[in-house]
Order: C-alpha cells, then structure tokens, then sequence
C-alpha cells in the first residue's frame, strides 16, 4: 500500500514538471494585428483659402487747411463735422487794414490814369502846336528857336506820357498785390468735403502756415494694403474684392485700381490700391477694414 501511494505521488510530480517546461503558459493572451486601413487619394486640385488683409480707408483729398497771412481770426463760420463745398467760407481773417489799403490803391490807380490821359491829350496839343510852327518857320513868320522849342515841349510831353502809363503799371500791380492779401484772409473750403477738426477760435492770432481746419472729402474711398509676393500676378486690376469692418456685419465690394510693379525685397510684399464700390453707407474714412483677397488661378 505504501509503495502503490508512493508511485501515485511521483507520477503527479512528473506531470506538473512536463507541463512546466513545455516553454510556453498554460493560458496564452494573443493580440490581433491591426487591419491595415485602406489609403484614401488626396485631391490635387488645392483648396481656395481667402487671405485676409488689414487696410486703411482712406481718401485723396484730405488737407490741412492754413493760413496763408497773419492776423487775427475775425470769425468761424463752421465747426467740426459741418458737411462743406468747394469754396465755402470756413473762417475770416481780420481785413480791416488792407481793405483801407486796398481802396487807397484803388484811387490811385484812378488818379494816375485821369493824369495820364491829362499828358495824352497835351501830347495831341504839343503835335499840333509843333506842325503849326514848322509851317510859320518854313513862311518865315517864325525863328528856329521858337521851333525848337515846340519839339523839344512835343518830346517832354511824350515823356511824361511814358512816365504815367508805368506809373499806372504799377500802382495796378500794387492793387493786385493787395486784392490777392485781401483774399487771403477768406478761409475757404478747398474742395467739398467734411470740416473734421477746427483748430483756432475767433479773436486768436495767427501766423502764416498755421492751421486753422482739417477738412477731408468723403468719397471717392479707397484701400491700400500691402500682399505677400505669392499672390504677384494673381492679383489683378479690375478684381473685385470683399471688404468687412468691425463696426458693421455689412459685407461691401471693392475693386482693384492699382497693383505695383514692383515687390519689396524687405518685406516680400507688393502694393494694391482698391477703391470701394457704393453702396458704403456706414464706412468713414480713417476707419481699418479688412480685405478678403482669394488666391485667384
């Protein structure tokens, strides 16, 4: 009995080493390979992504208005944001003085005038007194010397006449001189427009050059903005664009009137001037708007 339980015992050991030197585990985890995903074919033809650019709005007419003289600011006619026309009165300068001097010169210029027909019409009489004596002389009725003396009173006369008429000259220059000051002191719009800033008030003293108004017009509006060199050649005159401002969710066109021949090597970039197509309610100049340029083929 012993030796039947003794060969039970080894036979079990001899199973559990067999088992475990079969070099691998009882229970064997497999993992799955993967499946190889079929490739999907990438499009040739590319993607049309717009760019967006920043670009001011902006005007061509769009001045500092200054003083052309000194003086003091007689009155203001306009304030700021007073829609204006070409020519209107924004402001007077003093005249006072030159319109005193103005009206002096006036009658001076009348004066000297009146005096030169006065020589005109003494010149006529020196010429007939002249051919009058020189028939009495050639009759023997008259001395040479009373000949001589009506020439050289002809030639006197004839100076004199020469001397008003440049006299006269220039007293209408002096004239125009002081018509073109008088002018100067009536500030005009140069161009129709908005009054956007209004420098001076009325009683202040000016200097020539100072500036008194800031007027801008208000169409025909424009863009200008800069575009990277991978855009030359696409970007062509006439090519309508799409503008958006932060202000408004209003979508306004533009169209391409200027491309530069030119690129920067510093910035890698060319320039592009677009003007903006009405309807532009709600957009003023100096404002940023953003431009949507597509890459055009």
């Amino acid at each position: 009995m012993k030796r039947a339980g003794a060969l039970a015992i080894i036979s079990s050991s001899l199973l559990f080493v067999a088992g475990c030197s079969s070099g691998k585990p009882a229970t064997q985890v497999v993992s799955a390979a993967a499946p190889v995903a079929a490739s999907t074919p990438i499009a040739d033809a590319r993607t049309e992504v717009p760019m967006e650019v920043s670009a001011p709005i902006v005007v061509e007419n769009q001045v500092d208005v200054v003083a052309q003289r000194d003086g003091v600011m007689a009155n203001i006619n306009v304030e700021a944001g007073t829609a204006v026309h070409k020519g209107q009165l924004l402001a007077m300068i003093d005249d006072r003085q030159l319109t005193a001097e103005r009206d002096a010169a006036a009658a001076k210029v009348k004066a000297i005038a009146a005096d030169g027909k006065n020589w005109e019409a003494a010149q006529k009489m020196a010429e007939i007194d002249l051919a009058r004596d020189e028939d009495l002389y050639k009759a023997n009725l008259l001395t040479a010397k009373q000949l001589d003396h009506s020439r050289t009173k002809l030639v006197g006369t004839k100076y004199e006449v020469e001397r008003e008429k440049e006299n006269l000259v220039n007293a209408e220059a002096t004239l125009r001189a002081l018509e073109l000051e008088l002018d100067k002191t009536k500030i005009v719009a140069p161009f129709a427009g908005l009054v956007a800033r209004r420098y001076v008030r009325a009683g202040q003293h000016v200097a020539n050059n100072e500036k008194l108004f800031w007027v801008t017009a208000t169409e025909p509006m424009v863009l200008r903005f800069n575009v990277p060199e991978t855009y030359a050649n696409k970007v062509k005159v006439g090519q309508e664009l799409t503008v958006t401002t932060s202000a408004s969710s209003t979508r306004y066109r533009a169209t391409v009137t200027m491309v530069s021949p030119v690129i920067d090597p510093g910035s890698g970039t060319f320039d592009v001037q677009a003007k903006l197509l009405a309807p532009t309610d709600g957009l003023i100049p100096g404002m940023t708007a953003t431009v949507i340029l597509k890459d055009a083929k």
